[in-house]
This record gives structure tokens, C-alpha cells and sequence, in this order.
């Protein structure tokens, strides 16, 4: 058990003290408001797609896969979606702060630590990799939409609250201009860059496996191939996202802003590291011990601890604060998450091996 933990410490520490060397960093006025602000547009616009774009690329080498994994995996985060709407809207007054509540509840940071975190617990990073093509882009997509349902442009939200109407779900609603609509969502989803990010990807996997079909197995042309040296360009700048954003993230983050947000904090918190593994991994036992057309081998289950068990997604505070959301906020959470999130891990892998669902 102290290989489990010192592997869930191993998988998340590294991300704290980036975010603490973004934090001392500014603190030594080392950083300013002007890099941090530049830095933010950078990894949002530019590092963060490629990431996107080289993981979905790489990971859906072929059509070889299991649906069964990959529905339940899509199921269950529309599901905390869902449950994540409810409880943001009752957490908080703050229109700003509830989408990134929302974000939080389903948002895990699969993409960065969680495919390393199922190879040291000994999952099938094969279908890891297929469940993160699917996930990222639901993931990206339903944190637009969390991000659009509450916010509104600078003008709107100085509005005043008696002057707004509200809906039967809490979202606050412009009588003349009728909230955000799903026009405007929709646009915010085309619009988005980590979208833009996807589906690039998911467009070259798809010209890879007609060419495929097409010609009996062989690819004439691949991406990483025939344009290796922009592959290897678009790879390097994927390399740099995740540091880089950790590092803005803490010269953004500041302790006395705890205390103005406690309740929003350790809500969300909750949500991403006790409540959503505990649906996103109990549902999955339920369903392999009752039913019989959804067997979740040992191997898989670390897929579901990475997927549903991690701290937030970086990008999240980033994306949060480019959409006109509370990115303190947002930032606070990446912190915290990431912090707490190493002894409910470590508890999740103890409970399944102690159920002999899990063998590391």
C-alpha cells in the first residue's frame, strides 16, 4: 500500500509545486500581470490545442474500439453534468463562480496526469488512450457550455439583480436580451479554441482511417509521417502546455482569496474527488456484479480512478478566466483539488484491492 501511495503522490506533487513555483515566482515580482495575462491567451489559444490535437491523434490509432467502456464512460459524465448544474446553482449566488462549480464536478484532469496515473497502477493504457478521445472532446464541450449558461458579457453582469429574471434551472436570464441562448452557446462551442483543438484532431484520424479502409490496411499518408517535421513542431508545443500553465496558474492564485470563497471551494472539491469517482466507479462495480452485458475487467478500473478520480482539469481556471468566469476561483480549485485529491486516490485504489477489484 505504500507503493499505491507514494504513486499517487508521484502522479499529482508534481503539479503543486509548479503552481507553488508560479506562486513564489510572482511573488518576487520575478513575474508580472503582463506575462501571467499573455501567458493565459498563449496556453489557452495555442499550446492547449495542440495538446488536444496530438492526444486525440495518437490515441485513436485505429477503430478497434470498446464501446461499452466509452458509452459508460460518456453516460456517467453527462450524468454528473447534470447533478453538477443542480448544485452549483444552489452553492452560490455568484453567477460567475457557478460555472466554475459546474466545471468542477466533471472535469478531471485525465488528460495530463491521468493516463500516466493508469500505467503505474497497472491499467490497459490501450484503452485509456480510446476512453480519453472520447472523454476530452465531452469534456471540452460541457465545460463551453457550464462556462456560457451563466456568464454574459461585462455589461450584463453589472446589470442590476433586481432587473434580471430567472428560469426554472437558477440561470439568470436578461429580459430583453434572453441570456445566453444556445445560439450564442453553440457559437462559444464553434468558437472555442480547445474545440477547434478536437476536431482538428478527429478530422485527421478520420482522413488516417478512410485511407486505411481505402487501401486494404496501409496509409499512404500520415501526419506524423510525410509532415513530420510539423508533427514534431505541434508535439513540442503540446510539451510546454501543462507546465506552462501551471506555472501562470500560480502567479494567479493567492491564499487570502480563500476566505471569500470557502464554501464555493470545498463544494466543488468535494464533488471532483469524493462524489464523482464515487458515482463514476460505484455505478461500474453495481453494473459488473448485476448485470451481464457490462464486464469491467481489473485492468479497466484504473482507466475509471484516472477518469473520474483526478483533480480538475488545468485548463479549466485558463478557459474560466478567458470566458469571463471567477478564475481565482477556478484557479483555487486546480489547487486544491490537486492537493486533496492524493489521499482520496490513494483511499480509492485501497478500497477496490481491498475488494479484490483492483491488483497493482
Amino acid at each position: 500500500m505504500l507503493d499505491v501511495f507514494v504513486t499517487s503522490l508521484n502522479a499529482v506533487v508534481p503539479i503543486v509545486l509548479l503552481i507553488l513555483l508560479g506562486y513564489l515566482l510572482r511573488r518576487f515580482n520575478f513575474l508580472n500581470d503582463g506575462f501571467v495575462s499573455i501567458g493565459n491567451k498563449f496556453v489557452f489559444k495555442v499550446c492547449l490545442p495542440c495538446m488536444l490535437f496530438v492526444n486525440i491523434y495518437d490515441s485513436m490509432d485505429s477503430f478497434n474500439i470498446d464501446w461499452t467502456i466509452v458509452i459508460y464512460a460518456v453516460v456517467i459524465i453527462c450524468a454528473i453534468f447534470g447533478l453538477g448544474l443542480l448544485t452549483a446553482v444552489l452553492a452560490t449566488k455568484d453567477n460567475r463562480r457557478k460555472g466554475v462549480i459546474l466545471q468542477c464536478t466533471f472535469r478531471s484532469n485525465f488528460a495530463i496526469i491521468g493516463l500516466v496515473l493508469v500505467e503505474r497502477l497497472g491499467g490497459d493504457t490501450a484503452i485509456a488512450g480510446i476512453v480519453s478521445a472520447f472523454s476530452i472532446p465531452v469534456f471540452n464541450i460541457l465545460a463551453v457550455v457550464a462556462l456560457s449558461i451563466f456568464s454574459g458579457p461585462e455589461e450584463e453582469r453589472r446589470l442590476d439583480e433586481d432587473s434580471l429574471a430567472s428560469n426554472a434551472a437558477g440561470v439568470r436570464i436578461h429580459p430583453e436580451h434572453g441570456g445566453r441562448g444556445v445560439g450564442k452557446i453553440l457559437l462559444n462551442i464553434i468558437k472555442n479554441p480547445l474545440i477547434i483543438g478536437v476536431v482538428t484532431g478527429l478530422v485527421f484520424v478520420g482522413i488516417r482511417e478512410l485511407e486505411r479502409a481505402v487501401c486494404g490496411g496501409d496509409v499512404p499518408f500520415r501526419f506524423d509521417d510525410q509532415l513530420r517535421f510539423l508533427y514534431e513542431a505541434v508535439t513540442d508545443l503540446k510539451s510546454i502546455a501543462s507546465p506552462l500553465a501551471l506555472v501562470v496558474l500560480g502567479g494567479q492564485f493567492k491564499f487570502s482569496a480563500v476566505k471569500g470563497m470557502t464554501k464555493e471551494i470545498i463544494v466543488a472539491t468535494a464533488w471532483r474527488i469524493v462524489l464523482a469517482p464515487a458515482i463514476g466507479i460505484g455505478v461500474a462495480v453495481l453494473l459488473n456484479n448485476y448485470t451481464d452485458w457490462f464486464n469491467v475487467s481489473p485492468a479497466v478500473y484504473p482507466t475509471l480512478i484516472a477518469l473520474f478520480g483526478t483533480p480538475v482539469a488545468v485548463s479549466s481556471a485558463i478557459m474560466a478566466g478567458q470566458m469571463n468566469n471567477d478564475e481565482q476561483l477556478a484557479t483555487q480549485l486546480v489547487v486544491w483539488t490537486s492537493i486533496c485529491s492524493v489521499i482520496t486516490i490513494f483511499f480509492t485504489v485501497f478500497l477496490l484491492m481491498s475488494f479484490g477489484l483492483l491488483t497493482v
